[in-house]
Formats: C-alpha cells, structure tokens, sequence
C-alpha cells in the first residue's frame, strides 16, 4: 500500500499531465496549417496522447518504468516549448518551424503543468522502493 506521500505525489504528477493533455488537444487544431509533412497540429495531438497515458500510469501502477516514461514525458514537452519559445530550430525533416516567441495564457499553463509534473514524477522516482 502506498503512503500518504506517493498518493499526494502520484496525484499532482497525475493532474499536471492530465492538464497538458487537455490543453494540448485544445490548441491542437489552432497549428494544423503548414506546409511540413507533419502538422504542428499533429504533434500537439501525439503530446496529449502521450500525456494522458502517463497521466493514467502515474496513477494507477506503481512501476518505475513507468514512472519513467511519465518523466520522460513531463519533461519532454516541457523542454520542447521551453525551446521553441526561446530559440529559432527551424523546420527539420518532416517537422515544421515551430518557434514561437511569445508566452500567452494556455501556453504559459501548460508549461508551468508540466513542469509540475516534471518535479512530481521526478520525487516518485526518487521514493524508495516498498515491497
């Protein structure tokens, strides 16, 4: 049985994933335009996938490789729109352009859900292990 602390801590990792899922899909249709094989659009919605899975593993398994991939996930897509709100990448490959040099209300919630998450999958990582 979990403790009081990994409940709360997979609670918070959990509500900050679902967040970036949920705004994710919203903004989602707003960068479908484009001339790139694969949409900004398209991305967002793969983000909100990959969001909501960890969101749903973070709370209902108690496996470190998930734990892990929930990490990966928070801290991903919280580097990808730190990165592409302060530095010009460019298009590459099948990606389109995707810099954006403002911070505007869903953005700024977004980043700041999953930097919670970031911090909160990164403490259920660092939890000893229970039998």
């Amino acid at each position: 049985m979990p403790g009081p602390l990994e409940l709360l801590t997979r609670v918070v990792a959990a509500a900050g994933l679902a967040v970036d899922a949920y705004l994710h899909v919203d903004l989602a249709s707003t960068y479908d335009a484009g001339a790139a094989t694969v949409s900004q659009g398209t991305l967002f919605r793969v983000e909100a996938v990959l969001a909501a899975l960890a969101a749903l593993v973070v709370l209902f398994f108690r496996s470190r490789l998930l734990r892990a991939y929930a990490f990966l996930v928070a801290a991903g897509g919280l580097a990808a729109v730190l990165l592409y709100r302060y530095v010009d990448v460019g298009a590459f490959g099948p990606f389109p352009d995707m810099y954006e040099p403002v911070w505007y209300t869903k953005k700024v919630v977004s980043a700041a859900a999953q930097a919670v998450a970031t911090v909160a999958t990164a403490v259920l990582l660092a939890l000893p292990r229970r039998r």
